[in-house]
């Protein structure tokens, strides 16, 4: 790793916050003539490439500047008072916790940028989809990034509106549908989180999130945490999304363009299990207590549900969207994250982080994926393309069928692969939950759990024998286009890691770990 200063680092951590807010507005304006290239669509496309990728460098020069031997501690802080009279400051920092967070939704918006300077999707002009993307990843990064309460009600509001505008401008069918279902959800919940936080807030008489995970809920009753608990877990749980509060996530998938699915998939479900960790676990610990068997319940609930609804798009006659099943293995994975955090032990959460970040690879993958196929096949309809003249993939896109295998045996956790370490240490950490919660109800919803990752293998499985194998294409049948080279400029970074993190787990572990001790310790490392 390298040496910089703290002012430095305080620098790059604003810059990645801030930057991208700065670039959506540029995107707006008119290019200059000897930058428009071919055409002013064109030149907004490559910026949106040029501004991500520059946000992703900064977040790498971050990352290697990083006390890696520290990563519990708080760095590159910023703390600035805004709005005295309610002490709501401009507080930034990372820590182990939301650096992988940050690098993983700086990534994955510059592969988004890049794929759509050659593929962008049909709807109105791309200035305004470049600028949507820009303020998605700036909120995004700004939510993993606060450590103040009502800043953090902010940054995770501001992604609503470009997402929204992304599904119904911009996406298939049903998009209106779709977009209006996910901002009423999401802001439904959303308005019980904020009365949770100004519950916290005002009682404890500080936002700051870093003084209030230090006190550790000593300032709060047990009725205020028992409420503020339930409050934020409902906005955070929609969010997430947790079984029966997901129902406005296949929908969204569905409809929205690709980049807007992987985004969706990749980053902005983090965004809720991420406010578990930094606020519910720390701030109202004993409100966590007293919720935490039922989170778990409805976890593993939807880990089998997920499974289930899978299995019933994946079978033959079903007429299942691709999209829409990938979109409900979602619900399935998240709920193994939530599993690993209700447990409320350093092994469950740990398991939650990584599982979190191996989701947002690989299924980041998987909406890449489909989103080819079903642009080479015009639809995603799985009877369709398992037809007799349908998908084979390894047949006709002999590389595309491979890496849509590759990318499936990774969800269903197979070893050597980074899907696998997150759902092993959820279930570990159901197996010994923390002081105070039931064992014997955690062994149940491990022995649930461990069922669900059998019906997972099963539906995941199912999809590659249809869509990847087959007859053998016909003589008569043209070849498909395999890979392109800017697709795999998109998607071999997320291959590349996914077997990273598989065969070399202590490199995300060796962060998360310190910090979630130090999180559960109270703010003692």
């Amino acid at each position: 790793m390298i040496d910089i200063s703290e002012s430095v680092t305080q620098f790059l951590l604003a810059f990645v916050v801030v930057g991208p807010l700065i670039g959506a507005a540029a995107a707006l304006l008119p290019a200059p003539p000897g930058l428009k290239g071919k055409s002013p669509d064109q030149a907004v496309l490559r910026h949106g490439v040029i501004v991500t990728g520059a946000i992703l460098a900064a977040a790498i020069v971050l990352t290697l500047g990083f006390d890696h031997d520290h990563p519990s501690k708080m760095q590159a802080t910023t703390d600035i008072s805004w709005i005295p009279a309610l002490d709501v400051r401009i507080h930034l920092g990372i820590d182990g916790i939301s650096l992988p967070l940050l690098l993983l939704t700086a990534l994955l918006t510059f592969l988004c940028a890049l794929y759509s300077y050659r593929n962008m999707p049909a709807g109105p002009s791309p200035k305004a989809f470049v600028a949507l993307i820009l303020v998605l990843e700036s909120g995004t990064l700004a939510t993993f990034a606060v450590l103040d309460l009502l800043l953090f009600f902010l940054a995770f509001e501001m992604v609503l509106i470009p997402m929204y505008f992304l599904i119904a401008r911009w996406g298939g069918e049903g998009r209106r549908q779709a977009a209006w279902r996910f901002i009423l959800y999401t802001l439904l919940g959303s308005v019980v989180m904020l009365l949770g936080l100004l519950l916290i807030g005002l009682k404890a008489g500080t936002f700051d999130m870093v003084a209030l995970a230090t006190d550790n809920g000593r300032d709060l009753t047990t009725s205020a945490q028992v409420i503020a608990v339930l409050a934020i877990g409902v906005g955070l749980a929609v969010k997430t999304p947790m079984w029966p509060l997901h129902s406005w996530l296949p929908d969204a998938h569905t409809a929205a363009p690709t980049v807007g699915s992987v985004l969706l998939a990749g980053v902005l479900l983090k965004m809720g299990t991420y406010g578990f960790v930094r606020i519910v676990l720390p701030i109202a610990p004993d409100g966590m207590r007293v919720f935490a068997p039922y989170l778990a319940a409805f976890a593993v609930a939807g880990v089998i549900y997920g499974s289930l609804a899978c299995l019933a798009l994946a079978r033959s006659g079903a007429r299942g969207d691709l999209k829409r099943l990938i979109a409900y293995s979602s619900v399935g994975h998240m709920g193994f994250v939530l599993l690993g955090i209700a447990t409320m032990t350093p092994t469950g959460v740990n398991g939650a982080l990584f599982a979190n970040i191996a989701h947002g690879l690989i299924t980041g993958l998987l909406f890449f994926l489909v989103g080819a196929v079903k642009e080479r096949y015009g639809t995603a309809d799985l009877d369709t393309l398992a037809g007799a003249t349908g998908a084979a993939l390894y047949g006709r896109a002999p590389r595309l069928g491979g890496l849509l295998a590759f990318a499936a045996v990774a969800s269903l956790g197979l070893p050597g692969l980074a899907g696998f370490w997150g759902e092993m240490l959820a279930l570990f950490g159901a197996f010994d939950p923390a002081d105070g919660l039931s064992r014997p109800a955690f062994l149940t919803f491990m022995a649930i759990g461990a069922f669900g990752t059998l019906l997972t293998a099963a539906y995941l499985l199912v999809v590659v024998r249809r869509v990847c194998m087959g007859a053998k294409p016909a003589a008569d049948q043209a070849p498909l286009d395999d890979i392109r080279p800017y697709e795999y400029a998109a998607w071999t970074p997320l291959a590349a890691l996914t077997v990273i993190a598989g065969l070399w787990p202590a490199l995300l572990l060796g962060l998360t770990d310190p910090a979630v001790q130090k999180l559960l310790a109270g703010g003692k490392s």
